[in-house]
Order: structure tokens, then C-alpha cells, then sequence
């Protein structure tokens, strides 16, 4: 289950302070401790293995969530015509997760599901592991899915659509779920941030999809009170981001970041050109200072996996729907990784079927882990 953290007071960071925004929003007091972790358990039957985590702005969960009827069904049955109770593999989150190998960790973003949406919450737990087929094993716990949720609830910042705005969600391999906790840091009241441990291998995973900055107002979330702009936010959710991070560090755990983080880095990162506004120019380097610069320097020293595998490889997680393919994209959706993390592999799903109905498209990483069970697919 999904828990929240009621109160905070981290030990002091070694890492030079960032100044915060001239209009820092209050935030809601941090918990005190996070619990402390042994070292990856080392069994006789412990073995080298893998863990893939994939990451993806669905930009709305719902097309997903419809059971649609083949056109088999609106046929005449008769004694010999087998039932089935399998859904088909067009907008199935499952067909995706089977093109995909079944990996350990999916993080979505922008899931747009209402806090009080009970019902589509049900449905994104049976989907993903309803059979796509008759020959579809939904007993193994390596092919089933747990799904975790962050929703938004401040009144005052997420209240288009019904509510229908943001939203996160992390759906976890149970033959891996086991001693997992799933965290929602009390001062993103957004739906944007879940964090993952996983004691068995030293590691938080954090799914995340960060504030995009634009002029738009933020406000208190306590009195509705416009205290500054989206990029002042988009800066303060960078802070309280690393600092999260940071906190874990401290404790001997292993991070990763996966998510849309609305950032892209270099002209490298973007075609035709990146968004050259001062305030854009402000939340690329403020970026870099709390994540990539290192930690003599107040960063958090983290490897941008994609970079680190593929090199200067030119490819693309935002793809526009407005425009034709190719016309104009950014590579905006980042796995980033912590010194102590093995990395084996990552890449961005760049075409247009993978994108579905979204905006963006799927990216992935695969890291190196000591494991006591972890199933291959």
C-alpha cells in the first residue's frame, strides 16, 4: 500500500545549499527519519541478475482502461464456439508490457485520474494483468503487476478536468514486491512524486513527473494565495527532489530517477532548437546544479543513463500529436542513476506505435543487482 510520511526533519546534507526561489511556497514539514537499511541480502542462492524499469508519459490512463469488444463477439454463438474471457491487445497496457518482457518496474506519469476515480483505479489493477490470450500465464508472479498511485489533492494547483490533471503511477513485478515500500513525500500534494525501496537491493526507485514551467501562477496550497509562478515551483520541486534524494544517499541506499522531468538538457536533447527563455535557461541550469553537477560542487553527481549507454545518439521521448513525426521533439523523459548503480543498458522506444495515444514514448534502463529470486522473463 501506498504510504504517506507525516513528519520530517532530515540529518544535515555535506552538500553546498542551493539559494531557494524569492517566492518559495510552504511546504508541508518532512519526516524525521527514513528507516535505516541493512546491506543486500547474500545467500548461498544469490545471484548476479538484472532489474528493467521502464518509464512512460501515457498523457491520460483512460484509453487504456476500456474493454473493447471484438468483432468476433457481436457474432452468432453457438455449443461450438469457445469462450473467451481475454481482451485484445490493441490499447492493452499488458500487450505493452509483453512487448516489453515483462519488466520489474513500470513508472507512468500523467496518469489523469481523479483521487476520488475509485473505479479507474480498480480497472488500471485488472488490466494489466487480464490475459491477452488464452496462452497468456496471469499465474506466474513474474507476468502479474501491483499498481501504486499518486494522485493529486491540492485544491488550489490541480483542479482542472475534475481533478483530472497529473497523477502518477508505479506498477511493480510481484515476484519483487515482497519487503517493498512505496512512499509519497508529503510535500508534493501534486500527484507527482512515488518512491520505491527495495531494502533487498539497496535501492529507491522514484518515479516522478516534475512541474513544467511556464508564467502560469502557483499558488499557496494552504490559502489559494498566488505566491509565484510555475517555474519558481519547477525550481522548488527540484530542490525538494534532490533533497529527497540526497537523504537516501546519506543512508546507503542506491537512487534512480525515472520519469518526465521537462527538462531537456543540451541542443543535442532537442530538434529544431531548445527553448532559449531566460526562465527556461534558469530551470536547465538549476537542473544540473541539484542532479548532475557532483556532490563537491552541491549536486547529486547523477549519470543520465541514456547519455552514458547510447553516447550522442539522437533520439526523442516528446513527440508532439499537433505535429507531423520528425517535425519537432525533445528528449525530456530522463533515467537518471547514482554513482553506486550498475548500468547495463537504456534506451528511449522512439517510434510512433510505442507512443499509442500519448505525446511521448516509453523509455527504459536495465541495472545490474545482486537478487535472492528475482525471475527472468
Amino acid at each position: 500500500m501506498s504510504t504517506r510520511t507525516t513528519s520530517l526533519s532530515p540529518p544535515p546534507l555535506k552538500r553546498r545549499r542551493i539559494s531557494p526561489p524569492k517566492a518559495s511556497s510552504p511546504t508541508s514539514p518532512r519526516p524525521s527519519t527514513i528507516p535505516k537499511i541493512s546491506q543486500p541480502e547474500t545467500t548461498t542462492h544469490s545471484r548476479s541478475t538484472s532489474l528493467r524499469i521502464y518509464s512512460w508519459n501515457i498523457n491520460g490512463i483512460a484509453p487504456y482502461l476500456n474493454q473493447q469488444r471484438s468483432i468476433t463477439s457481436f457474432f452468432p454463438t453457438t455449443s461450438a464456439t469457445p469462450k473467451s474471457t481475454t481482451r485484445p491487445s490493441s490499447l492493452s497496457l499488458r500487450a505493452c508490457f509483453r512487448r516489453w518482457a515483462f519488466p520489474h518496474i513500470v513508472c507512468l506519469q500523467e496518469v489523469k485520474i481523479a483521487p476520488q476515480d475509485t473505479s479507474s483505479q480498480t480497472s488500471v489493477r485488472r488490466v494489466v494483468n487480464d490475459p491477452l490470450s488464452d496462452d497468456d500465464d496471469t499465474t506466474a508472479v513474474h507476468r502479474l503487476y501491483d499498481a501504486h498511485f499518486n494522485l493529486p489533492r491540492d485544491k488550489h494547483n490541480a483542479t482542472g478536468f475534475g481533478g483530472k490533471v497529473y497523477g502518477v503511477c508505479m506498477l511493480v513485478r510481484r515476484d519483487i514486491a515482497t519487503a517493498l515500500k512505496v512512499r509519497i513525500p508529503d510535500w508534493d500534494l501534486e500527484g507527482r512524486v512515488q518512491i520505491l525501496e527495495l531494502p533487498k537491493h539497496a535501492l529507491v526507485v522514484l518515479g516522478v513527473y516534475a512541474v513544467n514551467g511556464t508564467t502560469n501562477p502557483y499558488r499557496d496550497p494552504a490559502t489559494g494565495k498566488v505566491v509565484g509562478d510555475r517555474h519558481m515551483r519547477k525550481r522548488r520541486f527540484h530542490e525538494e527532489l534532490r533533497h529527497e534524494c540526497a537523504r537516501y544517499e546519506d543512508h546507503g541506499w542506491n537512487v534512480i530517477i525515472a520519469g518526465d522531468i521537462n527538462i531537456s538538457q543540451t541542443p543535442l536533447d532537442s530538434y529544431p532548437q531548445l527553448r532559449m527563455g531566460r526562465d527556461h535557461v534558469l530551470n536547465r541550469t538549476h537542473f544540473r546544479d541539484c542532479f548532475i553537477k557532483g556532490k563537491e560542487e552541491g549536486g547529486l553527481g547523477m549519470r543520465d543513463s541514456f547519455r552514458e549507454i547510447r553516447g550522442e545518439e539522437r533520439k526523442f521521448s516528446y513527440r508532439p500529436r499537433e505535429r507531423a513525426w520528425g517535425e519537432g521533439m525533445d528528449r525530456v523523459d530522463l533515467v537518471l542513476v547514482s554513482q553506486g548503480v550498475k548500468l547495463k543498458d537504456a534506451d528511449i522506444l522512439d517510434t510512433e506505435d510505442e507512443r499509442g495515444t500519448s505525446d511521448h514514448v516509453p523509455l527504459c534502463v536495465e541495472i545490474e543487482t545482486a537478487s535472492a529470486g528475482i525471475a527472468e522473463e
